[in-house]
């Protein structure tokens, strides 16, 4: 078993795939008529499978993003993900180290629905995801 994405209401397509596409998310597909709307399947370049979901439908009034706490994506370099979402229009926190090193990175940014998504860069040698052994 595992998970396998996560979907996201979304308000305007247009504007949350130029949001995710300087975020280096890229369309795998999309299914255009569900009973939930239209659906644009995303996924970043190193992913074999996809790992985010786009929900569009137009008529179903406001995107609330409070019930969802925020999206987590590891970026090999803090640096350059920064760099290269201001250069696409997105603008992230400051990075912040949560251990105090010198190579745990953390950055925070906010979808055009409000959506939060935490950048993390890994310190060399850790695993790409978080496991038991970050908790002993």
């Amino acid at each position: 078993m595992r998970t396998l994405h996560l979907g996201l209401r979304v308000a305007d397509l247009g504007r949350s795939l130029a949001f995710y596409g300087a975020l280096g998310y890229a369309v795998v597909g999309t299914v255009p008529q569900t009973e939930f709307g239209s659906l644009t399947m995303l996924k970043l370049p190193d992913d074999e499978f996809v790992a985010l979901e786009l929900v569009h439908t137009p008529d179903a009034g406001p995107v609330d993003p409070r019930g969802l706490n925020h999206l987590v994506v590891q970026v090999d370099s803090m640096t350059d993900a920064v760099a290269t979402l201001a250069a696409n229009g997105v603008t992230a926190e400051p990075p912040s180290s949560p251990d105090g090193s010198g190579d745990f990175w953390t950055s925070w940014l906010t979808d055009p629905d409000g959506y939060r998504i935490e950048l993390v860069q890994w310190p060399p040698g850790h695993a790409d995801g978080m496991n038991e052994a970050d908790f002993s």
